[in-house]
């Protein structure tokens, strides 16, 4: 299947790793030309620029929304994937914590959409924000995570409702417990809840599809909503879960 991808000028965050590689890859193949963003340098898939940056420091994502439109001669999507998470109860998280939380998950969001708004206007363009399943509905062993991942759903619809009229689409993915280092890592989610193994078969236990995802899984959601294919697709929370949430939107 065409998904009219060749040629289309791509920013992605927070993709260094898991999710965000494999979006910048599965992009790649598709023939657009793909600007990558993280904390760390570029990998080597074949990305046609790569800029560092911390994205919770305001001023931060519209450095890499400006260099990225530089260096591609404009901007048709973005995606929207860095992150952060981690086990923690409620009342032990303080407010400097929930503060950085907010100012990468969401904040980083609404920085890069409001940089890249003027670019996507041009010729029309898709936004595809990552959120997480904790958005639809909070894990409470993740508290600060599961709000900003709710903010995100929210910010998604709000785009999509004010920039449709300039041919702008917004669409939300929210992923299940996924296959990367924030989860397999040394210290990662796994780790920090007990016995890695014993963690994993359980979280794994809790999908119907008895597994956790893929990251390239989740990737090819968000490709897809990035496409020509998803032309008529704006304002849409796709879950790509494992049946994880047992609601139907």
């Amino acid at each position: 299947m065409d998904l009219g991808l060749d040629g289309k000028r791509c920013l992605v965050t927070g993709s260094t790793a898991g999710i965000g590689l494999e979006v910048v890859r599965q992009l790649a193949h598709e023939g657009a030309r793909v600007v990558s963003s993280g904390r760390r340098g570029a990998s080597d898939v074949g990305e046609d620029g790569h800029v560092v940056a911390d994205l919770a420091r305001a001023g931060e994502p519209e450095r890499v929304v400006d260099e990225a439109t530089r260096h591609l001669g404009g901007l048709d999507v973005l995606v929207n994937n860095v992150g952060i998470a981690r086990i923690a109860r409620f009342a032990e998280v303080g407010d400097d914590e929930w503060d950085a939380y907010w100012q990468l998950n969401v904040m980083s969001y609404v920085r890069a959409i409001r940089a890249a708004l003027p670019h996507l206007r041009e010729r029309g363009g898709s936004i595809v924000n990552v959120s997480s399943s904790a958005g639809k509905r909070p894990s409470t062993s993740m508290p600060h995570y599961s709000v900003t991942k709710a903010a995100v759903l929210s910010l998604s619809r709000l785009i999509s409702d004010l920039y449709a009229k300039d041919g702008i689409r917004s669409n939300a993915v929210t992923p299940g417990p996924t296959g990367t280092e924030i989860w397999l890592g040394d210290g990662g989610l796994a780790d920090q809840q007990g016995d890695r193994e014993d963690v994993l078969a359980k979280v794994a236990a809790g999908r119907p599809l008895g597994r956790l995802a893929r990251p390239e899984e989740i990737a090819s959601v968000i490709v897809f909503l990035c496409s020509e294919r998803a032309s008529y697709v704006t304002g849409a929370a796709w879950s790509a879960d494992g049946g994880t949430v047992p609601i139907i939107v």
